[in-house]
């Protein structure tokens, strides 16, 4: 009986650490960071994580095994999407835990960033700026993402055509920018993008993956 007890404890356990395995590799990490903004096919998910597709198509089958991804087909083609909430929040905890735990995070982190500049606001502060039409709310990520669902009220221009576009942006407008989640680089390069241009630009401090999960509205669709 202590045997079998045993055996089924280990079985038991082996299934917990099959999720932690499919969680042990940064690109598998990248993979649901993007899902996390809305459904895509393999092929874009490859290019958005810089990998080949069969690369890609592994790293995913490898999510889909241990539960973590859910998958669609339409013709030929098989888009990806994660399997709940659940995943998300467990993606955002995760990333709580290495900052807090691991060391190596922070640096890490302000290598990839840059160091914080400015002030951010939060999302309560947002949507008082937003009610008092003090603020233009700027969504910087692709703009696939910016479809699958938004801001209310965001304007789409995706940080590689901002140069390009600033002009649409009011004259005298604080502008309000995120994107996909707290370490999500779009958004401090727009800010520091614009601020370069002389246009008053913070950053809110979470992205899209947090504002989702903190139950705040999202519209999806082209928007403004």
């Amino acid at each position: 009986m202590v045997e079998t007890t045993d055996r089924t404890k280990a079985a038991l356990y082996d299934a917990f650490a099959a999720t932690g395995k499919a969680l042990a590799s940064g690109k598998r990490l990248e993979l649901l960071d993007l899902l996390a903004q809305g459904e895509r096919s393999v092929d874009e998910l490859a290019r958005a994580a810089g990998l080949n597709v069969t690369t890609a198509s592994a790293h995913l089958q490898t999510l889909k095994q241990s539960g973590l991804v859910a998958t669609r087909r339409a013709g030929v083609r098989i888009h990806y999407r994660l399997a709940g909430d659940d995943v998300a929040q467990l993606f955002v905890l995760l990333r709580q835990v290495a900052q807090a735990h691991q060391p190596t995070v922070e640096p890490a982190r302000t290598a990839f960033l840059g160091p914080d500049e400015g002030r951010e606001v939060s999302g309560e502060e947002l949507r008082s700026l937003v009610e008092a039409r003090q603020a233009v709310v700027l969504d910087v990520r692709p703009a696939e993402e910016f479809r699958a669902g938004h801001i209310p009220g965001a304007v789409s221009i995706p940080v590689g055509e901002l140069a390009e576009r600033i002009g649409e942006l009011a004259e005298g407008a604080e502008v309000v920018v995120y994107c996909r989640g707290e370490y999500c680089a779009l958004a401090y390069d727009a800010v520091r993008l614009l601020t370069g241009h002389g246009r008053r630009a913070v950053r809110l401090s979470d992205g899209m993956l947090e504002w989702r999960l903190a139950g705040r509205p999202v519209t999806a669709g082209a928007g403004a």
